[in-house]
């Protein structure tokens, strides 16, 4: 497989909450960069496509754009392209 990313990403294993519109699903950082990450989700049914990542481990609170969806994985670039 071709990496298709500007930056690779780092092997990671840590809590996360995806946060939106007052909900929040547990999720599972798999890999990460400055630039993006995969997520582990029970099910990337209901998360919307723009989104806070927040990484208590870290205290970060990241804006997240998704990029792709598989079924139990979803990946995202950080920040929101200019959108509000």
């Amino acid at each position: 497989m071709d990496e298709r990313r500007d930056k690779s990403r780092h092997r990671v294993l840590k809590a996360g909450t995806i946060e939106f519109g007052g909900g929040a699903i547990d999720c599972t950082v798999r890999n990460f960069s400055d630039t993006g990450a995969a997520l582990d989700v029970s099910s990337p049914v209901g998360i919307p496509q723009h989104f806070t990542l927040v990484i208590q481990a870290d205290g970060a609170h990241l804006p997240c754009t998704v990029v792709w969806r598989k079924e139990r994985r979803i990946g995202v670039r950080f920040g929101r392209g200019g959108r509000a």
